[in-house]
């Protein structure tokens, strides 16, 4: 049987682009919640929820919120992962953004704090599933080109989306005004536009948020099937995938949001003890690692029984889930941990003349991001993989504890120091495109991408929530934020035991 036509360079131009706006605007939505997320819930609750107690109910429904999107996050990557690999690259991702943006939006109509958790984790199904998808397409598309290029367009993607929620934050007065204007002179009423407007805008940057809809016609009239995902249908290999294995992923998904629930104040105010609550994570988080790798493994199987596989090879592909995920981890952890927390920490130093100090950290770390990640690629090609890993885990500690151990006040030097906190913190996120694709053969590459890094979002929800008990271990915000860094020690060592991929082609 012949070979699928190859891709023109149009094509390949075209993936890029889509798979670039996808993960740029999934960084605009997740920077977006922190921005509005306050205001919404004041809105929702306030016809439930005394003055008095509404500032306790807003830190358990924001905590709620984050940890079900980070966890819808992580099945998402599996699930569309899988998709992807079954029914192709393309269809797949096309219904990954119209399940993120169509959700996103609806947000922008919830009545209920609970509507708004519900929507945020089904949108959040798509931007987990999104990046594993962009990233198989591209490094597939581009075998022949510059794939450092092509990891680090996408790496730095999602910063991008995040600057235009920094931007976007320090105009919101003048943007708000304006989307007034536009509404009053489109017909609109008064009433209409304080519905959409109030509270910071939350509803019309929610229903705005479903724009990215629109890629999906770019997606499907432009851009090419990945040739090689063609020719593994034409040998008859994703006939392997099976539908009722997707209920690892379910299981899985439930058990990562009992984890979360156990450490959170719902938990505390249900009598879950610190003890019962490790108990709960570790063999929690035992249990999501098997529903989440079981559609791979049942995959596995059935290929070796039918001689299109061998047992070396699937042994081989389930030690690089295990190790590719840990390592994922390791890096999102610093990054939730630490990197996420400098515009809130921002906001607790003296201001020492400043304004607007949160917007112009995320704007300093965001700017950082977007360099370092398009760097780290290139450096990965001058060096090998595990050294540059060892690099950036070694330099991203170091800026950390700059970062944290060395400021108590704004001025220059904190901006600094951010933008170097955040551009090396954030140069995984230009590594992984290029290293996760070379982890995994092209019949498993989308469902081994997005278990290795989604499941990463689980780590990080869970260290992330540790946040309060290490401020009271270590004394201050700064110290803890400092400690949860340590992490990058961890993945010090265990880059080690991860096979070197630099100058093999992509099987």
């Amino acid at each position: 049987m012949s070979s699928p036509k190859a891709p023109s360079s149009t094509g390949r131009n075209m993936a890029l682009i889509a798979a670039f706006l996808g993960w740029m605007f999934d960084g605009f939505e997740m920077g977006l919640f922190p921005l509005i997320g306050k205001p919404a819930l004041q809105d929702l609750l306030a016809s439930t929820v005394a003055p008095e107690a509404m500032s306790g109910h807003l830190d358990r429904w924001f905590s709620v919120i984050i940890a079900t999107f980070l966890v819808g996050a992580a099945t998402g990557g599996v699930f569309f992962g899988w998709l992807g690999d079954r029914i192709g690259r393309v269809k797949a991702m096309s219904l990954s953004i119209f399940t993120y943006a169509i959700f996103t939006g609806l947000c922008g109509f919830a009545t209920e704090a609970w509507h708004v958790a519900i929507l945020r984790f089904i949108a959040s199904l798509g931007m987990g599933g999104e990046w594993a998808l962009g990233v198989a397409l591209v490094n597939e598309l581009w075998t022949k080109g510059n794939r450092a290029l092509v990891a680090g367009a996408i790496g730095a993607a999602a910063n991008f989306g995040y600057l235009l929620v920094a931007a976007l934050s320090l105009g919101m007065n003048t943007f708000i005004d304006t989307m007034r204007e536009w509404i009053l002179a489109m017909g609109g009423s008064e009433s209409m536009a304080g519905y959409l407007l109030k509270n910071q805008a939350w509803r019309f940057l929610m229903i705005i948020g479903a724009l990215p809809a629109g890629i999906i016609f770019l997606i499907r009239i432009f851009v090419p099937e990945s040739d090689k995902w063609e020719d593994e249908k034409a040998a008859g290999k994703t006939s392997f995938w099976s539908t009722p294995d997707l209920k690892g992923v379910l299981i899985g998904a439930v058990v990562a949001l009992g984890i979360i629930w156990s450490w959170s104040p719902m938990g505390i105010e249900a009598g879950v003890t610190s003890l019962m609550a490790v108990v709960i994570t570790v063999v929690g988080f035992a249990v999501v690692v098997w529903g989440y790798l079981l559609p791979v493994r049942r995959y596995l199987q059935r290929a070796q029984a039918a001689n299109s596989i061998t047992r070396e090879s699937q042994l081989t592909i389930g030690k690089n889930l295990l190790i590719g995920a840990t390592l994922a981890g390791i890096a999102l952890l610093g990054t939730w941990g630490a990197a996420q927390q400098s515009a809130k920490w921002s906001t607790e130093l003296a201001p020492n003349g400043w304004t607007n100090v949160a917007q112009y950290t995320q704007i300093s770390t965001s700017v950082g991001a977007i360099l370092f990640a398009m760097f780290a690629p290139f450096l990965a090609n001058m060096l090998n993989r595990r050294i540059t890993y060892l690099v950036m885990c070694i330099s991203a500690l170091g800026a950390a504890l700059l970062f944290y151990q060395t400021n108590d006040t704004i001025n220059y030097w904190f901006f600094t120091s951010a933008f170097l906190m955040g551009g090396i913190t954030a140069s995984f996120y230009g590594f992984f495109p290029l290293y996760l694709p070379e982890l995994f053969p092209t019949s498993v590459r989308a469902t081994g991408q997005g278990f290795c890094f989604n499941v990463g979002r689980i780590i990080a929800a869970i260290g992330g929530l540790q946040i309060a008990n290490l401020v009271h271990a270590f004394g201050t915000s700064a110290n803890a934020y400092s400690a949860l860094c340590a992490i990058y020690l961890v993945g010090m060592v265990l880059v080690w035991f991860a096979p070197e991929t630099k100058g093999r082609a992509l099987a």
